[in-house]
């Protein structure tokens, strides 16, 4: 069976953009996904990125053209500066720590929910209730949202560092159990197509 190693950002507008076509594509396939949250902004640092907000002038102005684009091909509704951007990423990402932890809901629609409170629908994914919320349309239990905060930080931690370890560079990265590597949303066709043989 294929495994994908899914390293992505509840702050990152281009993991809201994958929806949950990762999730589309496993089933296909018969592949598992370990969800592997981090702090892409640290992720930039270690691999010599640049936040967004420290970008050139014409590169802040091409990613607002981009995500625009991306959302109409996605048919996903979005505003490229929401309100509460950058909020902070830790306590989403612990739930979905907390929720791969104890199973029992979705955790593709989990993901989709936070990234979409964030990215569509002016709201704080720092928030708890936000977050309990996300929690309970993805069929888990909301009080994860307040569970496991100690090995939620221990693993948010880990993730970044094996995410550096394993090469990848941005949010959201595809890896492989063979160590194919597949970085943006826009490569999950690419992905697709590895996992069918033909890439």
């Amino acid at each position: 069976m294929a495994q994908i190693n899914y390293y992505f950002a509840t702050v990152s507008p281009y993991t809201y953009l994958a929806g949950t076509r990762l999730e589309e594509i496993a089933a296909k396939h018969g592949a598992s996904i370990t969800y592997k949250p981090l702090d892409v902004i640290a992720l930039f640092a270690r691999t010599g990125g640049t936040a967004p907000a420290d970008r050139h002038p014409a590169r802040q102005e091409y990613r607002l053209q981009e995500l625009r684009r991306q959302a109409a091909k996605a048919g996903l509704k979005l505003n490229p500066k929401p309100m509460y951007w950058p909020a902070n990423p830790a306590p989403s990402s612990y739930a979905v720590i907390a929720a791969q932890s104890a199973g029992g809901g979705d955790l593709g629609n989990l993901v989709h929910a936070i990234t979409r409170a964030c990215w569509a629908e002016e709201r704080n994914i720092a928030e708890d209730d936000v977050i309990r919320e996300c929690l309970s349309a993805a069929g888990f239990d909301p009080s994860l949202a307040d569970k496991g905060l100690l090995a939620g930080a221990e693993t948010y931690a880990s993730n970044l560092e094996e995410a550096v370890n394993c090469g990848a560079f941005g949010a959201p990265f595809y890896i492989t159990e063979t160590d194919e590597r597949f970085w943006g949303q826009d490569r999950l066709d690419d992905l697709d197509a590895h996992l069918s043989g033909r890439l």
